[in-house]
């Protein structure tokens, strides 16, 4: 069984070209970071909700691709985390990639999902810099 914490950090610019970083802090090894890009349809209606779930599922495939069966992602979106911890319904262009995102997470063992701890901010602000600057290019 390989465990393993991951705080994730992502972003996309308004094409929908999206980075995802991961601390993964294995239990047995010493932390990595992982750069994980992904793909969004954005919708300005959801004021970004959507990149979240595709960030997740790409980070879901990357962790899978290592071996990892279990794992705790730490996140800074607290709709996102209200929305997987809830069980609700979601807005409806959000329903399919609920459903996507929902799958990618039942394919680990175990998985948890909490906040972002204060000193893995770093993360988001990486992806947040990199979707600028290929905004920008």
């Amino acid at each position: 069984m390989k465990a393993v914490n991951a705080s994730v950090g992502y972003a996309a610019d308004d094409a929908g070209n999206g980075v995802a970083y991961v601390r993964m802090n294995l239990r047995e090894g010493s932390p990595r970071v992982l750069r994980v890009p992904f793909r969004v349809q954005r919708q300005p209606a959801l004021s970004g909700r959507e990149v979240g779930y595709a960030a997740l599922t790409a980070v879901c495939a990357a962790a899978r691709r290592r071996a990892i069966d279990s794992v705790r992602f730490a996140i800074d979106d607290r709709s996102l985390i209200d929305d997987l911890r809830r069980h609700e319904a979601v807005p409806p262009p959000l329903a399919m990639p609920y459903v996507r995102l929902g799958c990618a997470l039942n394919q680990f063992r175990r998985y948890e999902i909490a906040d972002l701890p204060p000193g893995d901010a770093d993360l988001s602000a990486r992806a947040r810099s990199e979707a600028a600057l290929h905004v920008a290019a």
